[in-house]
């Protein structure tokens, strides 16, 4: 048996193969992650390990999720090609990018400077223009761009924020974690209907806290 390093097909072949084998069966889903090079977004030590299904750390003690966890929550949010998304927790930049294939209009908002700009560089270099990224408190969402047709949120609260539910459309999707704790999360989805709110639980997951306020970092 050979121990010669996957060429970068390869390895790209197993990254799909480990996305369909962890409940990502979307095609557009499955597509648009073969088009956004996850290597891209992971630079430094963590290079070489871009194609494995693991969440890696970025700068500003933040992490790029899990492939297979970014899968299932685009999956989850069933983006049409004219909804406006709206992301909370920019990080390194990845999962927008995966969005932005899949929507009209894609704002991301980070707490933290330097992963902003350092998102935004890579959305240049990638020609995706229709993403919008600020700095900015996500936990309160973008009241002058609302409302939004999904809402995905990247980081884990301890209930459905109320501030991001406001900017959702009634018919509009919502999936964030959920927990008391960074061991104890749950991935649901919230459905806004002219009823009221539909929430289903999807899987465990484990994600950085939403924290309120700006990073004071740089």
């Amino acid at each position: 048996m050979s121990d010669a390093p996957l060429s970068a097909a390869e390895q790209k072949m197993a990254f799909l193969f480990a996305l369909r084998s962890r409940g990502v069966t979307d095609p557009r889903v499955l597509q648009a992650m073969e088009e956004i090079d996850r290597g891209i977004f992971v630079r430094g030590l963590f290079a070489e390990r871009a194609y494995e299904d693991t969440p890696l750390p970025i700068p500003c003690g933040q992490t790029i999720s899990q492939p297979s966890v970014v899968g299932l929550m685009t999956q989850a949010l069933d983006i049409s090609p004219r909804d406006k998304v709206l992301e909370i927790g920019t990080g390194s930049g990845y999962q927008a990018a995966v969005l932005a294939k899949l929507a009209r209009r894609v704002y991301t908002i980070d707490r933290h400077r330097r992963l902003v700009r350092e998102a935004r560089t890579l959305f240049d270099e990638l020609g995706l223009h229709t993403i919008t990224a600020l700095t900015g408190d996500g936990s309160l969402g973008l009241p002058d761009q609302a409302p939004f047709d999904r809402i995905l949120v990247t980081a884990a609260a301890e209930d459905t924020p109320g501030s991001l539910l406001a900017q959702l459309k009634i018919g509009g999707t919502m999936v964030l974690p959920v927990g008391q704790s960074d061991a104890v999360q749950s991935l649901i989805r919230v459905r806004k209907t002219e009823a009221g709110l539909d929430y289903d639980e999807l899987t465990p997951v484990r994600f950085v806290p939403l924290i309120e306020g700006m990073a004071q970092d740089e």
